[in-house]
């Protein structure tokens, strides 16, 4: 029996079409701006979301890495949640990279105020403080439990922004399925945002490829930033056909990844060891355990019946919804939570 891979949105497998596109892919050096399928990927993308450019990169974490890099200096400092994979899951790379500190907020579910903010944007004329440079925030936020952002409190920040004269960067890996839900238009969505990380690998199913939008100026730095971080790629119009593809065809069906999250939270709520299930708003499902050993036993069974989902801090759980995740597994897996003593 095939295991059932819940452990993330990134495990996912090119379908026989995804791979057609990429195999007959035209290609170029995108180093030197020449690979068509990039260039198209850039420009489609872009538009969607009405900014003037983009950039074709291997990772979110780079995509990111790099907003920051071209947004900081050494010694300035980025306004974030305290729980955003920018702080967590980068390795230290606002650090490492652009040589910013970060002042963490607690946000609800990640999620934070334009008062929060505000109140967290340091005296450019006191010498003692570092000058706050970024504020970034994440949409739909990972360690939320997928939470989606209010989008009147978007554009609260957006305005806490342009009065301290801070751009407002967006971690968007998983925007797709945040605007699948909150029904903003891209455009509209994305115009309080000076920069954008979009991944085309988690939700949408590419095996490879994030981009990084924004203004042409800020494309052109991002793009030396790129080169300096080592993510110049060649003939990359082979990811970026699969890439294209995934923008193209898998962005609608991300409501049944929605449905299938909100049908395992409420299966997991039954459980009597399990204490509380966040709030389901995308296709991310974490559940708190009794306690660790609580988790660690729930996993480990569903391991045994080959179901995959990860621990996700102490005593608690994820499981994340995906295009490779079919209705038979569903019936299955929820059968087999239910079965849990």
């Amino acid at each position: 029996m095939r295991r059932i891979d819940f452990r993330s949105d990134t495990v996912t497998k090119p379908s026989d079409a995804m791979r057609k596109v990429m195999a007959d892919a035209l290609v170029g050096d995108d180093v030197f701006g020449e690979d068509p399928t990039v260039n198209a990927l850039e420009k489609e993308v872009a538009q969607y979301f009405g900014k003037e450019a983009a950039l074709f990169c291997p990772s979110g974490t780079q995509t990111n890495q790099i907003a920051i890099a071209v947004h900081c200096r050494p010694g300035d400092e980025v306004i974030c949640a305290e729980d955003a994979h920018i702080y967590m899951y980068e390795g230290g790379g606002i650090a490492r990279n652009a040589g910013a500190s970060v002042r963490l907020l607690k946000g609800n579910r990640g999620r934070i105020t334009a008062n929060e903010v505000e109140s967290a944007i340091m005296d450019a004329d006191n010498v003692h403080f570092p000058l706050t440079r970024l504020v970034a925030l994440e949409d739909t936020m990972n360690r939320g439990g997928g939470a989606i952002y209010d989008f009147q409190e978007v554009i609260n920040i957006s305005t806490v922004c342009k009065k301290y004269n801070l751009p407002l960067h967006l971690d968007g890996a998983r925007v797709f399925n945040a605007l699948i839900e909150n029904g903003v238009q891209p455009v509209d969505y994305a115009a309080p945002f000076e920069s954008i990380s979009i991944c085309l690998s988690k939700g949408l199913g590419a095996p490879v490829g994030s981009l990084l939008l924004g203004n042409k100026d800020f494309i052109r730095q991002a793009r030396r930033v790129r080169k300096v971080f080592g993510g110049g790629m060649r003939q990359a119009g082979i990811i970026a056909a699969g890439a294209l593809y995934a923008f193209r065809e898998n962005r609608e069906r991300l409501k049944v990844d929605h449905e299938n999250a909100r049908r395992i939270e409420e299966c997991l709520t039954q459980l009597s060891e399990v204490v509380e299930v966040m709030p389901v708003q995308t296709n991310i499902v974490v559940a708190k355990m009794q306690t660790t050993d609580s988790a660690q036993r729930f996993l480990a069974y569903l391991m045994n019946e080959n179901i995959l989902a990860m621990p996700f801090g102490a005593g608690a759980i994820r499981l994340v919804t995906h295009l490779d995740i079919s209705e038979q597994d569903m019936i299955y897996t929820l059968e087999k939570i239910t079965s849990f003593e």
